[in-house]
């Protein structure tokens, strides 16, 4: 695959496995994390077709600095996965204010400065494709993640008119929703014995299994976008829309 994908929340995770399940495909990641250590740390082990760019989505200067240095090392974005998002539960009558707004500036406005970051130099190019992470959440609310649940229900909202605004210059907006990931969101390591009991059970997915959905979509030819993705683990109940 000879892509160019920057990859926000890239140092744990469903970014990280997409991260190296691209690299395996053969793409070129531009890696950006507020965790140092890890992000470094994944690029090392990655090789040359990765770069380390460490940085807080929710700075615009922050993810500036990473699509420059993104398209100064290889010439290009092809592809951007917006995936970096925080979670907590939520108690509406005790809950923190503050908590909350932190969620919706990573999981909102991170988003849209990410894809702003972006944005020019795929019009310019008149290609390129753009990934976000929802979550099931975004079509059915869980009990203690209101605050969660509506900042994935914002991305869909926004992608629809996002797709729209840049169809016209040739560039696909996709949005992947994963069920139940069993990894360092929820306090699971990869590999732990939950992670392998559910996965067996087939009540679970793992990071890697959005990494396969996120190769694929962002190998489509330019003339197809996968516009919406729901992906569940087999015995996972799917919401009523």
């Amino acid at each position: 695959m000879d892509k160019v994908v920057l990859i926000t929340g890239a140092s744990s995770g469903i970014g990280a496995a997409t991260a190296r399940a691209l690299v395996k495909a053969g793409a070129q990641v531009a890696l950006v994390a507020r965790n140092v250590h890890k992000l470094t740390a994944l690029a090392a082990d990655l090789g040359p077709a990765a770069v380390a760019l460490p940085g807080d989505v929710t700075v615009q200067r922050d993810i500036d600095f990473a699509a420059r240095e993104a398209i100064a090392r290889y010439g290009r974005v092809d592809a951007v996965f917006a995936n970096a998002g925080q979670f907590a539960f939520d108690d509406q009558i005790t809950g923190d204010p503050d908590e909350w707004a932190a969620m919706v500036d990573v999981n909102v406005n991170g988003v849209m400065r990410t894809v702003r970051a972006v944005l020019p130099a795929m019009v310019e190019r008149r290609t390129g494709q753009i990934v976000l992470t929802a979550s099931i959440a975004g079509r059915a609310t869980y009990s203690n993640s209101a605050v969660y649940a509506g900042t994935k229900h914002f991305l869909y909202g926004w992608a629809v008119g996002l797709r729209k605004q840049v169809a016209p210059h040739g560039i696909g907006v996709s949005v992947i929703s994963p069920g139940m990931v069993l990894n360092e969101l929820w306090g699971e390591e990869p590999g732990s014995e939950k992670q392998r009991a559910e996965v067996e059970a087939r009540t679970a997915l793992t990071s890697e299994d959005i990494a396969d959905a996120v190769v694929y979509v962002v190998g489509r030819p330019p003339n197809v976008n996968i516009a919406d993705m729901l992906v569940l683990a087999t015995r996972q109940e799917v919401p009523d829309y």
